[in-house]
């Protein structure tokens, strides 16, 4: 077993394992616009999408994902933003 205490940052992250996407492991998951709660992952708490290199999605499913949440939030299903109460 390697220390990654010891390690160099450059290597550690040689090291760490890269994220699959999960479209492409689990081929029963569906990106549509009217399941929500699978669009709602891919935003955070402000209604943003979040990028591919966060999400772990490769190109062609984050293409998907983009196109399914505008719809969503075009249809009204999503919100475009959200509020936050501050005090």
């Amino acid at each position: 077993m390697v220390n990654l205490a010891k390690l160099s940052l450059k290597k550690r992250r040689a090291l760490q394992r890269r994220r699959t996407c999960r479209f492409c492991a689990d081929t029963t998951i569906v990106i549509d616009y009217k399941e929500v709660k699978t669009l709602s992952y891919f935003t955070t708490e402000r209604g943003k999408i979040i990028p591919r290199r966060i999400s772990g999605t490769c190109a062609k499913h984050q293409r998907a994902l983009v196109r399914e949440i505008k719809k969503a939030r075009h249809i009204a299903l999503m919100p475009y933003t959200q509020t936050t109460v501050s005090g």
